[in-house]
């Protein structure tokens, strides 16, 4: 190819994605739908206080009826999950902290995980902790905790994958290891196998347990085990879903590598389910995008009602979803960076902006209740349609990266990322050509 040629041939490349790269990003911002503010907000009921933990924001906040923060506490190198407000006003938050030099059995510095007692005012401030070491930051966290009874503290854990109660002088009183159900790993704490990330009483001595990696939620009894299964393996052909998750697979071989992996079409790797009763749950359906109420009859489990957006926008990983005692639906939006509250038929009424990665709200002063007195709904919200695997893998999973790290507008998509690359590469090639060309004349 003569030189002058070739350096033509570079320049339309390189304007290609120059037009390509800014026309994509363009179009999208002009054309996302207006999601107002949280002065824009729904004022004729009083909606109280809503508390919320950020993980990637390493944040605690109250925010008022207007999405307002009334408080927060900001902790660097902390990932913050559930929260709860206690009876007295102080917040239990579950918690990873890294760069800890208290390490036990493993290498300095490592993580500690567990449980923190903020206390709001006169400033908000960590006045208590309950925590253990733990291999890596990552997979490895408290997600949940809440306060029995009894005084003790229920709470999940991940680095062993298990569910465990502690006593207020920090004493283990009894713990349940997924290892009786599920074929465990050689090491547990060197892969991500489980992903334990939710608990809660629904009954004396029964606790609902969210086991994510595994599309499942199961009912433990203390002194009995597993009770009950929502979402059971019942097809061989989901397997690979759950398997995507490399920690999960046939430890023991002893099952020609049949794992138990419930229905992605039903619960693709959830988050904080709350009971509704013996025969409902709400659930952050997190790789579906969606939020959605199961119920069961004569013991099979269907989706009753589900939701998908909110103010046009589709949800992004939804990490939580609340029933309230009005009938709506409260919903933490991880990957949006917001929290919003929709009625029955689906439609926005109350929404606040947050910091990166929220993984848990409450609205105050109802909390998370978890009985047969909330609301429970039919199919009167979206129509629902479970997203496909993902095309380009890598691209999502740059994409969930970079969200961690950045609060991202919600018009900004996976799909930008792939467009991006291209881009790049045309820009490569065609300053490459330019260069070649100027250099050979």
């Amino acid at each position: 190819m003569a030189p002058l040629s070739r350096q033509r041939l570079g320049a339309a490349l390189v304007l290609l994605a120059a037009v390509a790269a800014v026309g994509s990003l363009a179009v999208s911002a002009a054309t996302a739908p207006d999601l107002g503010t949280g002065a824009a907000n729904d004022t004729t009921t009083d909606r109280g206080r809503t508390l919320v933990g950020m993980q990637a924001e390493g944040r605690v906040a109250l925010l008022d009826a207007n999405g307002t923060p009334v408080w927060r506490i900001d902790s660097e190198g902390v990932d913050y999950f559930d929260v709860t407000m206690l009876d007295n006003g102080s917040v239990l938050a579950g918690f990873i902290a890294g760069d800890q030099d208290d390490c036990g059995r493993y290498e300095s510095p490592c993580a500690r995980t567990g449980f923190r007692l903020i206390e709001p005012s006169p400033d908000p401030r960590v006045a208590g902790e309950w925590s253990f070491p733990v291999r890596s930051k990552r997979n490895s966290e408290v997600h949940d905790i809440e306060v029995l009874p009894s005084g003790e503290f229920l709470l999940t854990d991940m680095e062993y994958e298990r569910v465990l109660t502690v006593a207020p002088n920090g004493t283990i009183t009894w713990q349940w290891n997924a290892s009786r159900r599920y074929d465990a790993p050689p090491d547990p704490t060197r892969t991500d196998w489980l992903h334990i990330n939710d608990v809660d009483r629904v009954g004396d001595g029964r606790y609902m347990v969210s086991v994510r990696n595994a599309n499942q939620l199961l009912v433990i009894e203390r002194g009995e085990g597993v009770v009950e299964v929502v979402n059971e393996d019942e097809n061989r052909a989901d397997d690979e879903n759950c398997k995507g998750y490399r920690g999960f697979a046939d430890h023991d071989n002893d099952s020609d590598g049949d794992v138990l992996c419930g229905d992605p079409g039903m619960l693709d790797h959830q988050h904080n389910p709350q009971s509704l009763g013996p025969d409902a749950v709400l659930v952050a359906d997190s790789e579906n995008d969606r939020a959605v109420e199961l119920h069961e009859n004569e013991g099979e489990w269907t989706i009753a009602w589900g939701v998908e957006s909110a103010n046009a926008v589709g949800f992004d990983w939804p990490r939580d979803a609340d029933r309230l005692p009005n009938g709506n639906t409260l919903i933490t939006d991880t990957r949006n960076n917001r929290i919003v509250e929709v009625t029955p038929n689906g439609t926005t009424v109350w929404r606040a902006d947050t910091g990166r990665w929220p993984y848990d709200a409450e609205r105050l002063p109802y909390g998370e209740v978890t009985d047969d007195r909330l609301p429970r709904l039919n199919a009167t919200g979206d129509t629902l349609d479970r997203g496909g695997e993902s095309v380009l893998p890598f691209v999502d999973r740059a994409y969930a990266g970079l969200s961690f790290v950045v609060s991202l507008p919600t018009w900004f998509q996976p799909w930008h990322i792939g467009v991006i690359a291209v881009t790049v590469v045309l820009a490569v090639v065609g300053s490459g050509l330019v260069w070649s060309g100027r250099r050979n004349q």
